[in-house]
């Protein structure tokens, strides 16, 4: 019964820390500054609860449905941050123009050395490691670069193309890099369900300003603290996705000899030879079968065994 307890909490661990919890923080700023201000309107009226305890039911119960729906739309909602979804083409290619610069501003701050520290210097470093090492895929924002970055990661050094192949290397990658790409992913999650969600009760807040009885001063305060605040959590989550980043890398480095094994495939020792089977694997998973892909997979399956039951390592590949 224990284990079974300790498989379900470790299993929603990322929905409860990642999107409930700020959902809940989100709530009570709502319910203390700015449901007080509507409680007089009919619909608050009927469903305002009438004891602490039934507010604090309330409360949870508001936390956890909003929680499940945010999870289920974080999609979406990464998308948007990320300068994917609902950017006007303009904007997404201003944004694209000014990354890039800025990119190019940091590399420059980094080759000239004169009267900076080294920790000055780590400084930019670890902001130019926010950004894709491939230009071509810059992100118009902080955010999606931070995270374009280790999108790209497995493609660029291996051609593994993780975005494609991400289900197959998660089930295949080691338990422990699994559980920490996991873990690292909700320090984000946290940021933007409260990025959005303070948003949303500054947005109401505002719209509560006109209503009867409304609390203005204290309405106004809590918007402007909230908008105040959006900021921060943006550069909070660019922030962390350093681990996140780190916990994708190791996937990647140590989940790619597991992953060629369920696959039934030999990992070449050549890095030349590992990047012409990680783009055919990608290819078979994208494209329609071809009866070319058999002879093209040849030099990196395993061959039978013999009738001694013995492997034997297949035959040398392309360029041996």
């Amino acid at each position: 019964m224990g284990d079974i307890a300790k498989g379900v909490l470790g299993g929603g661990w990322a929905l409860v820390v990642g999107w409930v919890l700020p959902a809940a923080l989100n709530l009570a700023v709502f319910f203390l500054t700015v449901a007080p201000s509507l409680r007089r309107t009919a619909a608050i009226e009927r469903v305002w609860p009438g004891s602490a305890s039934q507010t604090a039911l309330l409360l949870l119960c508001a936390a956890v449905l909003f929680g499940i729906v945010l999870n289920a739309l974080q999609t979406p909602l990464y998308r948007i941050l990320e300068g994917y979804l609902l950017w006007p083409r303009s904007a997404y290619d201003r944004g694209c123009r000014r990354q890039r610069a800025r990119k190019e501003r940091i590399a420059g701050l980094i080759t000239r050395t004169e009267g900076r520290t080294p920790v000055q210097r780590a400084l930019f470093n670890e902001q130019m490691a926010r950004y894709p090492a491939d230009d071509d895929q810059i992100a118009p924002t902080r955010l999606g670069n931070a995270i374009r970055r280790f999108e790209e990661y497995g493609h660029n050094r291996f051609l593994l193309d993780t975005q494609v192949l991400w289900n197959e290397l998660s089930a295949a990658a080691p338990e422990q890099a699994r559980r920490q790409a996991e873990t690292a992913r909700t320090s984000v999650d946290f940021f933007v369900a409260l990025l959005y969600g303070h948003g949303v009760v500054a947005a109401l807040a505002f719209l509560a300003l006109p209503s009867a009885g409304a609390e203005r001063p204290l309405l106004v305060l809590t918007a402007i603290a909230l908008c105040a605040l959006i900021p921060l959590w943006y550069r909070s989550a660019v922030n962390a996705t350093d681990e996140w980043a780190a916990a994708v890398r190791a996937m990647v480095n140590l989940g790619r000899k597991p992953l060629a094994d369920a696959l039934g495939l030999v990992l070449p020792k050549q890095l030349a030879e590992e990047r012409t089977m990680w783009q055919l694997v990608t290819r078979m998973s994208r494209r329609p079968y071809r009866d070319a892909a058999d002879t093209a997979f040849a030099p990196y399956r395993t061959a039978p065994p013999d009738s001694n039951g013995q492997l034997h390592p297949p035959a040398p590949g392309p360029g041996a």
